[in-house]
């Protein structure tokens, strides 16, 4: 049974992993509606940016299996300095509009993926597993929202259970030292499945850039809001991996659940 104090987390946490969109952080804090950006952006836009959405991932999932928490590597929190970061690149976004995007997204998620990867070293996670440094990949999937069959049910944890036999499937096959070049690859498939999700949120953020007069300070701004978002979704998903340690996942998810 949860402690009072460890209700407590899980309520914070449950509030981050469920709380308001990006699209909305976006428009209360741009004061137009997001929608209004599609006008202002070409007509193959989707295709190109679920495009960069896949090269993004594959950037972070490589970060993820080669060089997290190597030794020597600073184990603080940065997450400051990665949101300065962030914001340095959704400036040159933000200066030369949508092209730069496909220059930009792989360099932000890498950030991103960074900063994911602080928190949850600050939660307890062993980034030398592979199954935790996965669970890293996972938050750009928690972070979005898509009405594909896959995720027709959006809720944390039935995303979690779509992704848990990919991520299982993932880690017996770089475990086995398979190429990941194989169209049917299981990392093929995560990474599609994440990017269902994380796309979502991404094109989001491009319509926004896309609004005329944004610029390079909007752009930062974005970038900033957007980086947010994650950390605040990685700070959630990681407080409940770490009661799940400790309590067993049944009954952490049926107190998820409770809160409801």
């Amino acid at each position: 049974m949860l402690s009072p104090t460890e209700l407590k987390e899980l309520k914070l946490a449950r509030r981050l992993l469920e709380s308001e969109g990006l699209a909305v952080r976006l428009q209360n804090t741009i004061g137009k509606p997001i929608g209004e950006g599609i006008n202002w952006l070409p007509k193959n836009w989707r295709g190109k940016v679920n495009k960069a959405t896949e090269l993004a991932l594959k950037k972070a999932l490589d970060v993820a299996i080669k060089s997290l928490d190597k030794p020597g590597q600073n184990l603080t929190s940065a997450n400051h300095t990665h949101k300065v970061m962030a914001a340095a690149s959704g400036a040159f976004g933000g200066a030369f509009g949508l092209p730069a995007l496909f220059v930009e997204l792989p360099v932000s998620t890498t950030i991103m993926m960074r900063s994911i990867a602080d928190i949850a070293r600050a939660e307890g996670e062993d980034l030398t597993s592979l199954e935790s440094r996965l669970a890293c990949i996972e938050v750009f999937a928690l972070g979005g929202t898509s009405s594909g069959d896959d995720f027709a049910d959006t809720g944390y944890y039935a995303v979690r259970t779509i992704l848990a036999q990919q991520v299982t499937e993932t880690i017996r096959h770089i475990a086995q030292g398979e190429s990941a070049r194989v169209a049917a690859s299981p990392i093929t498939r995560l990474i599609a499945s994440i990017a269902s999700r994380f796309g979502i949120v991404v094109g989001e953020k491009a319509i926004a850039a896309a609004i005329p007069l944004i610029g390079a300070a909007g752009g930062a701004m974005i970038n900033t809001l957007f980086i947010d978002h994650f950390q605040d979704v990685a700070r959630g998903h990681f407080i409940v991996r770490r009661l799940e340690r400790a309590h067993g996942r049944d009954v952490v998810r049926a107190a998820y659940e409770a809160l409801s």
